[in-house]
Parts: C-alpha cells; sequence; structure tokens
C-alpha cells in the first residue's frame, strides 16, 4: 500500500476539519459551487470524479472475464454476495438501524437520505482497491482481476435497477433520469474511456501503462481529497450539531462488512476452493466502490444531503475495516485451507 492508501482514514479526517472551515469561511464559495448544475449532476463534482476514478478502472482489464471459468466456484460466491446478498443486507440493515434504533437520535427529515446513502454504498462493489487488499492476502491476482473485471461488466447493466429497486422498496423516491445520467456519466463513460486508453497504452509496448499510472495517481488522489472538503463544506453545520451522526451512520456499514467477508469466506470454504481465491472473493464483497457511490449520492440528493454523507462514512471507516479483514482471513488460513482440502478430497472420491 502507497502512503495514501495507508493512511486513507487521516486524510479524510483532515478532510472534515478542511472542509468544514472552509464552509464557515467562504459559505457564498461553497453555495456557488453547488450551484454549478446540469440536471442536477454538479460540473465541477462530476470532473473531479473522472479524475478520480479513471485512472482505477484503467487498471481492469475486461478481457480478463473469459478466464472466470478456472475458478468458477469462486467467482459463482463473489457474484452471489456482491449482488443477491450485498446490496439486500445493507438495505435491511439501514432499515433496522436508521429506520427505528437511531430513528430518535437522527434528523428527521434526513433519514430517507442515510438509507439511500447507505444503500448507495452497497450498490457498487469495490474496483481499485481490492488489488491491494487482495496483495496484502497473497490473493490469487488473475482471479482477483478476472472477479473485478466481471464485477464493472455486471454493473453497467445491474447498478441502476438494483439501486432504483431498493430506493423503490424504502419508499424514497428516485429520479430515474438522474440516476440513469449518473450511470452513463460515472460508469459507462469513465469504462469505455480507460479501456480504449488501456488498449493503446498496451499497444505503445512494456511499461506505457505502468508509467500512466503512476502518473495519474497523484491526480487521483488529489481530486479524491478534493471532493471530500467540498462534501464537508456543505456538511459541516450538520456534523457540528449532531456528531454522533457518523458513528450511528458508521454502524450498519462496520456490520455488512463483517458479514459480508466472512459469508464469501465460508462459502468459498465450503466450495473447497484454495485459500488464495477465497481472501479476494472475500474482500470484494466487503469493500465499496466508494467513488462511484458519492458521486451517485451527490447527483440524486444533492451536496448537503444525508445521503452524500452516509457515503463518505464508508469512505472514513473503509481501510481500517478491511485491514482488519485482511489481518483475519491470514491468521485463519491453516483452519480455512484444512476444510477446503476436505472438501476438494471428498469430491475427488
Amino acid at each position: 500500500m502507497n502512503a495514501f492508501e495507508r493512511w486513507l482514514t487521516l486524510w479524510v479526517a483532515l478532510c472534515i476539519v478542511a472542509g468544514i472551515a472552509l464552509g464557515h469561511a467562504f459559505p457564498g464559495l461553497a453555495r456557488g459551487i453547488a450551484a454549478l448544475e446540469v440536471a442536477r449532476v454538479n460540473i465541477p463534482v462530476g470532473l473531479l470524479i473522472w479524475v478520480m476514478i479513471i485512472p482505477m478502472l484503467l487498471k481492469v482489464d475486461l478481457g480478463a472475464i473469459g478466464r472466470v471459468r478456472r475458478h468458477w466456484r469462486g467467482i459463482g460466491v463473489t457474484l452471489f454476495v456482491n449482488w443477491a446478498v450485498k446490496p439486500f443486507s445493507m438495505a435491511l440493515l439501514a432499515w433496522i438501524f436508521i429506520r427505528h434504533l437511531f430513528a430518535p437520535w437522527l434528523p428527521p427529515d434526513q433519514l430517507d437520505a442515510y438509507v439511500a446513502g447507505l444503500i448507495l454504498l452497497a450498490a457498487a462493489p469495490c474496483t481499485a482497491m481490492v488489488f491491494v487488499w487482495s496483495r496484502l492476502t497473497n490473493g490469487d491476482p488473475e482471479f482477483t482481476l478476472s472477479q473485478v473485471a466481471l464485477n464493472d461488466a455486471i454493473m453497467l447493466v445491474a447498478f441502476a435497477p438494483i439501486v432504483a429497486l431498493l430506493l423503490g422498496l424504502a419508499s424514497i423516491t428516485v429520479p430515474w433520469d438522474t440516476l440513469l445520467v449518473s450511470v452513463v456519466l460515472y460508469i459507462v463513460v469513465p469504462v469505455a474511456v480507460a479501456q480504449v486508453w488501456r488498449g493503446r497504452l498496451l499497444r505503445q509496448g512494456d511499461g506505457a501503462l505502468e508509467r500512466t499510472l503512476a502518473t495519474l495517481s497523484p491526480w487521483s488522489t488529489a481530486a479524491l481529497l478534493a471532493t471530500l472538503v467540498l462534501l464537508f463544506a456543505f456538511q459541516g453545520e450538520a456534523i457540528l450539531g449532531q456528531p454522533w451522526v457518523i458513528a450511528m451512520l458508521a454502524v450498519p456499514i462496520l456490520i455488512q462488512v463483517v458479514f459480508n467477508s466472512g459469508l464469501a469466506y465460508l462459502l468459498n470454504r465450503a466450495a473447497g476452493e484454495t485459500h488464495a481465491v477465497a481472501c479476494p472473493s472475500a474482500l470484494i464483497g466487503a469493500s465499496n466502490f466508494f467513488e462511484l457511490a458519492v458521486a451517485t449520492a451527490i447527483a440524486l440528493f444533492g451536496f448537503e444531503s444525508g445521503a452524500a454523507l452516509a457515503t463518505v462514512v464508508g469512505v472514513l471507516i473503509e481501510v481500517p475495516l478491511m485491514l482488519l479483514v485482511v489481518h483475519l482471513v491470514n491468521r485463519s488460513r491453516g483452519w480455512y485451507e484444512a476444510g477446503a482440502a476436505r472438501v476438494r478430497a471428498r469430491r475427488a472420491v
């Protein structure tokens, strides 16, 4: 992990301070930036999101989808947890904690927005950071690449319907036109640009892609931090008035990470998959494509919404939580391999 990835929680915390200070010192500037919208999509944030997302998508080889047959059991577990369990379990957790257990202490006019933000966070499987988590567990790099490529391909067509379905079930009105515009802007266009650019770089010979990624990485980092500062410039008053909101929003996210990673890990063990496959499968089910979630929350509900704040809480706690999952799967390797070996032995008889 590079310094930014390792200390992501610290950088987000600093962005909270900087954003709140900016919002207090220059409230007119923040409102002016928020007003730069087309079809409810904020133009400055849209540009920042592209700078943030495209370098990450450059790492993804959609051609790797053809390799999924080599580890079809692990891929099956990944898809089941990512698309059949993760969004729906988060919707349930949001209903339990935000609508009921924590509702007396949360702003009543933001309950729908908090639920929506948590759903958006869970509906977008991790794309880039999963490569980092996989490397820390000695995960199979080919499996990691193939599952990310397949998830990205599915996200092109499944993200909008799942979000619309779950928001509808939660009685939250979703503007379909804005949702579809967000999908095109933050999924379709970046994926297309990244794949065309990746192809051209690969044709330029060895090292071209790596050099480009090294050049773009600081810009991607700066774009993420700038987006977070803007978000907290608008959320500052709400955070200062009710600082416990962040802790309450973190609870369902924490439970979901533990539940989904544990479920994927156990299912892979029951299927007899190797530890090198089970780890990235569990990690992608636990982490999120938070850049997409943040962008979509802003587009659908605005900078000052509870939805945007909920997605940012996911950014705040992701690294500590994922490092905990990495530690647990590494420590349990012997237990895992013993059980998976017994399954493979029974299957060979």
